[in-house]
């Protein structure tokens, strides 16, 4: 084996074991309070050792850690609190290091396949750094280039996230995490594949093709590989930036968000799992914000036309008072074994999710609640419930649907947009069909090569 080799077989083994003792060591410790009688500040405790260990980590673990925090109940309060606060960044690769990155994946001459290359990362993450560059016809690039031995560092995160599931059931069982890990599993194996997401990219290039105020980058096939992806530079500013821009911008952005999402969803059956503050910028036009770059699409989360029936079953449901069609959505959505109380404990979620798409007037997201207090009397309500209901499995197709809808939420709350939801909402799904969909769907994949 070759130093360079034996030496990253050796970080990745040490990068294991460190993940493995600090949250094992959480979780031992939570264990022998179990049996020895545990402290009302156990949990806080415990919380910040784990966000703690975490922390130090970096890298994809973090990811995993972050989505946990947004899935109600798949950690307890005092867990998800501490997971939010975690930054994702990690450490970047010096210049010579990119250098190696970059011969490895454009062979030695890359260089002179762009008219320049910045050194320094304009952004680094948890998977990869992006780096600003120039095209030889003079278009501005960005060039994200992942770490190295990020499929073993993946895979030694995923398993340790079996232990973070085993904290949840030691407090109590009342959510059976066994999906949530098969799907954060597959969709952090495929934000590994470049080409993959690139293809992505193609898909909400056609998916958006219409919609002026969302910008999708153009792909630069010539010089992306598996493990880097070229694409256009899109100048924009943060979204934070504009919290105390005029009502009538913050709606405006605001708008530019809901239809990002929403549309995709409601017309393909596909979703941005991952709507995060980094992943979108603000663009201007003729010198006023005008709308959005999203910018990231490794989490990509494509849906049977079924599901999405689901959603616009249980809509309809709550919408109308209709009980059978609320059933009929979670069966679709794959909950089993449902009765009339775990209905009505799903129903306290759904009401909460869907509050603001059923009240058909102007309003902000929280409604008077306070941004620090939104969701979590509705999480604390459907956790008591489900507690005396025994363990409930949570469908994998779920994870990421709600994941984007709390993080869509936080923009909404950010921005304190002021907008009709109801009616943003009915016009995503008018005339919406499972038949439409597949055959949208079918005709957008084709075109993206998916």
């Amino acid at each position: 084996m070759a130093d360079n080799e034996k030496n990253r077989f050796t970080a990745r083994a040490r990068r294991y074991a460190n993940v493995g003792t600090k949250v094992g060591g959480v979780a031992a410790r939570m264990a022998g309070q179990r049996l020895l009688g545990s402290k009302p500040d156990d949990r806080a405790g415990n919380a910040l050792a784990l966000a703690s260990a975490l922390g130090g980590l970096k890298g994809p673990i973090m990811k995993v850690a972050q989505l946990l925090a947004t899935i109600p109940d798949a950690v307890p309060a005092e867990y998800a609190n501490e997971l939010m606060k975690l930054q994702s960044q990690a450490p970047p690769m010096g210049w010579a290091f990119v250098k190696r990155r970059m011969n490895a994946e454009l062979g030695s001459e890359w260089q002179s396949k762009f008219s320049s290359f910045e050194h320094h990362p304009a952004a680094a993450a948890s998977l990869g750094q992006v780096h600003r560059a120039t095209a030889l016809s003079g278009e501005a690039l960005a060039c994200k280039l992942q770490y190295p031995d990020m499929q073993s560092a993946v895979e030694a995160d995923l398993n340790q996230l079996q232990l973070l599931m085993s904290i949840r059931k030691r407090f109590d069982p009342a959510i059976d995490a066994t999906e949530i890990a098969v799907e954060i599993g597959a969709r952090l194996r495929e934000e590994l594949d470049y080409a993959h997401e690139a293809k992505h990219v193609a898909l909400y290039r056609h998916v958006l093709t219409d919609k002026p105020a969302i910008r999708v980058p153009k792909i630069y096939p010539e010089l992306s590989t598996g493990r880097l992806l070229t694409m256009e530079w899109m100048n924009g500013t943060k979204l934070l930036a504009h919290k105390e821009a005029s009502l009538e911008v913050r709606n405006r952005l605001a708008t530019a968000m809901f239809t990002a999402w929403w549309f995709p969803f409601s017309r393909f059956g596909i979703i941005h799992g991952d709507p995060h503050l980094g992943n979108y910028s603000v663009f201007e036009d003729g010198g006023q914000p005008a709308g959005i770059n999203l910018l990231d699409y490794g989490c990509i989360r494509i849906f049977p036309p079924s599901f999405v029936g689901g959603v616009v079953d249980l809509y309809s449901g709550l919408r109308d008072g209709d009980n059978d069609r609320v059933v009929k959505a979670y069966e679709t959505w794959g909950f089993k074994r449902l009765t009339r109380e775990l209905i009505d404990s799903l129903n306290i979620w759904a009401r909460f999710i869907y509050g603001p798409l059923l009240d058909d007037r102007v309003r902000t997201i929280a409604d008077g609640v306070k941004p620090s207090q939104y969701g979590r009397k509705e999480a604390f309500q459907v956790h008591q419930a489900l507690k005396k209901q025994g363990p409930v499995t949570v469908p994998r197709e779920f994870v990421f649907m709600d994941r984007a809808a709390i993080g869509l939420g936080a923009v909404f709350l950010h921005l304190n947009a002021e907008l009709n939801f109801y009616a943003l909402f009915n016009e995503a799904i008018e005339n919406f069909s499972t038949d439409t969909v597949a055959e949208r769907q079918r005709q957008a994949l084709a075109i993206a090569g998916l």
